[in-house]
């Protein structure tokens, strides 16, 4: 998962500070509102492959943790325990054969 983690932050970390400035100014409409820079966080990081197995093999716990945030929106905080579920698959995917290499991004 760090590695995950590093590569949404490396290359998309424009992407992920706008997105996250937006969820911490707007707490209780953040759902709308910052729909379309959670969009270009999915876009950015939707194309290189150890994000992508990650989403692949930990999908169940993923969609279970953005209903929780759909449901929450006013609390997301209450959604801890579906992050942990998701960190926790993440942790276990195999991402030996998988590219590591940067995926250049469009400009």
């Amino acid at each position: 998962m760090q590695a995950a983690m590093d590569i949404t932050a490396k290359y998309c970390h424009k992407e992920m500070e706008e997105y996250g400035s937006c969820v911490a100014s707007n707490p209780s409409t953040w759902q709308q509102k910052c729909h379309e820079l959670k969009m270009k966080v999915a876009q950015c990081t939707s194309s290189h492959p150890v994000i992508q197995k990650i989403r692949q093999d930990c999908s169940k716990e993923f969609v279970e943790f953005e209903r929780c945030l759909r449901e929450n929106q006013d609390k997301p905080t209450s959604c801890s325990p579906h992050v942990a579920r998701f960190l926790g698959c993440a942790e276990t995917v195999d991402l030996s054969g998988v590219a590591t290499n940067p995926v250049p991004q469009p400009s």
